[in-house]
């Protein structure tokens, strides 16, 4: 099938992906626009994860006050170079996750920020709740798994469903403006403020 520029600025539309990439994309699946923009979101999700090990010293500070002044959120999103932190895409993620965390009030960016002590408490609570049901063993070790993992989706903001679109998580959309800005990413700190009435 031959590939038209038009074809091309389509699926540059939809996946944001650079001209070259696109043709190279519909070339690879035959003009089949949903495969290519797969085989686009697989590529990009590879080279985010090449880039994990980056350093990301430069970033911005990001606060999110919302309606009526009485909760507020502010984080720190770290990327390597300033140019991208002038960017309107980073700018747009990091109002997301600041969002995010005013909405959702998480207490730790990831699973890994949990003191060894705080996890043990927690797991032991769970074990306790799963055991009192006089279940087989092989039962009560899922129903542990399955309660951390929902923990963790309620508690750690890359684990959260995104407010805005719950079909994705935070570290799903930090993947994708990963591979969108072609710079390692890391949400580094985070803080939530409430009046309680």
């Amino acid at each position: 099938m031959a590939i038209t520029t038009e074809m091309i600025k389509q699926l540059r539309e939809l996946t944001q992906a650079g001209v070259l990439d696109c043709k190279r994309a519909l070339e690879e699946n035959d003009g089949d626009f949903e495969k290519a923009a797969e085989y686009l979101k697989q590529k990009g999700l590879a080279a985010a994860a090449k880039k994990a090990d980056r350093a990301a010293v430069d970033g911005r500070i990001e606060a999110y006050v919302h309606p009526g002044d009485k909760l507020a959120a502010m984080v720190e999103v770290n990327c390597e170079t300033d140019f991208v932190a002038r960017t309107e895409a980073f700018q747009a993620f990091c109002h997301d996750v600041a969002m995010q965390v005013a909405a959702v009030a998480p207490r730790w960016v990831s699973r890994e920020d949990l003191s060894a002590g705080e996890f043990a408490e927690i797991k032991a609570e769970f074990e306790k709740e799963a055991a009192s049901g006089n279940k087989p063993a092989h039962i009560v070790e899922r129903i542990i798994e399955g309660k951390l993992n929902k923990f963790y989706a309620e508690t750690c903001l890359l684990e959260q469903p995104f407010v805005k679109d719950d079909s994705r998580t935070i570290q799903q959309l930090l993947t994708e403006t990963i591979a969108k800005l072609g710079e390692n990413i890391k949400i580094a700190r985070f803080a939530r403020f409430q009046i309680e009435s």
